[in-house]
C-alpha cells in the first residue's frame, strides 16, 4: 500500500516520488509543486505565530502572578518589570523579524528567545 502525502490545499502525491522538507515544523504549510513539497513561507508565518500565541499563554500567566504579588508587595519596581514582560509578550507575534523574514531559516531565527524563552525550532 502506497503512503501518500497531502499539501495544505489537499494535493495528494505518493510519499516515494516526492522531494519531502526534512523539517516537519511547518508541515501545515506544505505546497506542492510537481514531485517537489515546499514549505509556503505566509502559512508558515500563521504557524509561526500560533506556536508564539501558545507558547506565551503559560508566560502571560506567570507574570499576572508576579504582577500581583508585586501590588500586594507596593514594588513598583516589580510591577514595571512585570507589565514590561507582558507588553513584550503580547508584541512577539507582530515582530518586525517574522514579517521580514524571506526563508524558513529566517523565520526560525525569528524566535525572540530573550522574551519567548527556549525555541521549538532549535
Amino acid at each position: 500500500m502506497a503512503t501518500n502525502i497531502a499539501d495544505k490545499d489537499g494535493n495528494m502525491i505518493e510519499a516515494s516520488s516526492a522531494t519531502i522538507p526534512s523539517d516537519r515544523h511547518f508541515r501545515n504549510a506544505w505546497s506542492l509543486n510537481g514531485s517537489v513539497i515546499t514549505e509556503d513561507l505566509t502559512a508558515s508565518k500563521v504557524i509561526f505565530k500560533d506556536k508564539i500565541r501558545e507558547v506565551r499563554k503559560e508566560l502571560l500567566e506567570a507574570q499576572d502572578v508576579a504582577y500581583m504579588k508585586a501590588l500586594e508587595a507596593d514594588d513598583s519596581t516589580a510591577k514595571t518589570a512585570s507589565v514590561n514582560a507582558k507588553t513584550a509578550l503580547r508584541n512577539a507575534p507582530a515582530s518586525s523579524a517574522i514579517t521580514n523574514a524571506s526563508s524558513i531559516s529566517a523565520l526560525k531565527s525569528a524566535w525572540d528567545t530573550s522574551v519567548l524563552g527556549t525555541s521549538p525550532y532549535a
